[in-house]
């Protein structure tokens, strides 16, 4: 069996960000969604967990962290240099905005927006055969 990962992040408003994420072309795993929840499928391993604040910090000793501050950077892979940019557009689009111009490091492309949380998301693709060799 698989690893799978599910990140949870607070949200303020959950219908907000389940239409922000659905822009995206994702969807959500009815089982694990609710009015305090909902369970973003990424892929058959990732998961985000879109939790309202207070039940957030119902799992937490410490405060949430505020949208003016980088808890985590999370990074996805895209299988092309095209997928990094619709899928980056479709945010933006979605009142996602944008963090930084795109990286373009040869063998290495990406681009980052916030959500509509601050929640600071990276797509990226690689084109391993460019690769530095070890």
């Amino acid at each position: 069996m698989s690893t799978k990962i599910f990140v949870n992040l607070p949200v303020k408003d959950l219908d907000k960000a389940k239409a922000f994420y659905t822009e995206l072309g994702y969807s959500f795993n009815p089982q694990f969604t609710d009015e305090n929840a909902a369970c973003l499928v990424i892929s058959d391993d990732i998961y985000a967990m879109l939790l309202v604040e207070k039940f957030f910090q119902s799992f937490t000793k410490k405060s949430i962290a505020s949208s003016d501050t980088t808890e985590a950077i999370i990074a996805l892979s895209a299988d092309s240099r095209e997928d990094v940019d619709t899928l980056t557009e479709k945010a933006i689009a979605a009142g996602g905005q944008v963090v930084n111009e795109p990286m373009d490091e040869d063998f290495m492309y990406s681009r980052s927006f916030y959500d509509l949380d601050g929640h600071h998301w990276e797509i990226v693709y690689m084109d391993m055969s460019g690769a530095p060799q070890s």
